[in-house]
């Protein structure tokens, strides 16, 4: 457990450091909160103010950018330049390293959210929902970390850090432009947005949006995707993960 936790805290500390992983993580969904806030680009739902409708997505953003993006691309170079092939010689086992690496998502997702949601507030932002939406929010965000995390790590695991690199990027930007993060789910056909809602991202944006944009709990649709990616990819990635 020692050994477990140490990990953790050198996730964390290693993430912090890093400027592209702050730019990615915080600097990224920033701009894009302030930018499209401030400017008339994207269509929004009638009746909800554009900060109304943008920070909850911009939050879903911001965790997925660190949870799959930064902890995957960090991780395959981590696999490529033979960091981990060291693990080999050590009682930390694979599964280990896919946990531990999540729960640092988790804790540094806590400041990224934190500051984001300053950022939104300082905008105009006006969450609903109360205490209970607080709650709710705090449950999506770690199932989606948890998903996000295990779809990050089975790339970096199984994917030569180049490649890793260019499908990561890929992915992210797909999931920006499809799953309803920054441009509203009912611009999407109607079939797009059932697909969006079976990714985790989508979910995630779904259940944020009704949680503090509406003040409504998620849909079923919503936990039952965000639970299947929670337990499967985790479980997926700690199968096929190599360390070399």
């Amino acid at each position: 457990m020692k050994a477990w936790i140490a990990h953790v805290r050198a996730e964390v500390s290693m993430t912090l450091r890093r400027g592209e992983s702050l730019l990615l993580t915080v600097g990224i969904p920033a701009g894009l909160l302030t930018f499209f806030t401030l400017v008339n680009v994207t269509p929004v739902p009638r009746d909800v103010s554009r900060v109304n409708f943008l920070t909850p997505g911009v939050l879903a953003l911001a965790i997925v950018s660190t949870s799959l993006v930064s902890l995957s691309i960090a991780t395959g170079f981590e696999r490529s330049y033979g960091v981990l092939r060291r693990l080999w010689v050590t009682p930390f086992s694979r599964r280990a390293l896919v946990t531990s690496k999540a729960a640092a998502v988790v804790l540094v997702e806590v400041i990224q959210v934190s500051l984001l949601a300053l950022l939104g507030l300082a905008l105009g932002w006006r969450p609903r929902g109360g205490l209970l939406a607080g709650f709710e929010v705090a449950g999506v965000a770690v199932l989606a970390s948890v998903a996000c995390a295990g779809i990050g790590l089975f790339l970096a695991g199984t994917l030569r850090a180049e490649i890793n690199l260019a499908a990561t990027n890929g992915l992210y930007l797909v999931l920006l432009l499809g799953s309803g993060l920054v441009l509203p789910l009912h611009s999407l056909p109607s079939a797009a947005r059932g697909v969006a809602i079976a990714t985790p991202a989508g979910a995630l944006g779904d259940a944020l949006h009704r949680v503090v944009g509406s003040g409504t709990p998620p849909t079923v649709a919503d936990l039952v995707s965000l639970v299947a990616w929670a337990v499967g990819a985790p479980l997926l990635a700690a199968r096929a993960f190599r360390l070399d």
